[in-house]
């Protein structure tokens, strides 16, 4: 698969109600068949489909979803988009017979295998970086009292009256 498609498909994927989805229209355009034929095959097949693989965004979601897109790029729809998450999309292969439908959805999972691997560094990334200003804080109280001590000790020979010079000397 060509990294222009790999690109699309992490452009397809979208963080809504907490899951990371992608639409039907996204779907379809992806596997080259129209949405409505992707939904008529998925509602034949509504048992391999439970809540957690698929659900119809609400109004407040797609009207808000359209905002962030700045125009609807689906036209006029006449129901509400359809989400599918990883499991849905692993499902969707099932329902879906074509080999462009098995290449592209092998590349959908990969996707989502690689941002949940970028999402876990990033993850472990800031862990080390707080556990790194942790030590810091140590270390600055270490340092500031190392420089306190410098400092007392530049005042206390500040301090002291001039020394008498040993051996002869004149008057």
């Amino acid at each position: 698969m060509s990294l222009m498609l790999v690109e699309r498909i992490e452009r397809c994927i979208l963080q809504i109600r907490g899951h990371k989805v992608m639409l039907d229209n996204d779907l379809a355009m992806l596997y080259g068949v129209e949405a409505k034929a992707l939904n008529r095959a998925v509602k034949r097949n509504l048992k391999r489909f439970p809540g957690d693989f698929m659900f119809q965004l609400s109004e407040g979601e797609f009207n808000n979803l359209k905002c962030q897109i700045g125009t609807s790029r689906w036209g006029g729809r006449r129901y509400l988009p359809y989400a599918f998450t990883e499991q849905g999309v692993a499902m969707l292969s099932s329902v879906l017979h074509s080999d462009r439908a098995i290449q592209v959805n092998v590349e959908i999972m990969r996707a989502f295998v690689r941002l949940r691997q970028l999402l876990a560094t990033h993850a472990e990334l800031a862990r080390k970086l707080e556990a790194l200003e942790r030590k810091m804080v140590d270390h600055d109280k270490q340092f500031a009292v190392v420089f306190e001590a410098i400092r007392q000790l530049m005042e206390e020979t500040a301090e002291e009256p001039p020394k008498r010079r040993i051996g002869f000397h004149r008057d």
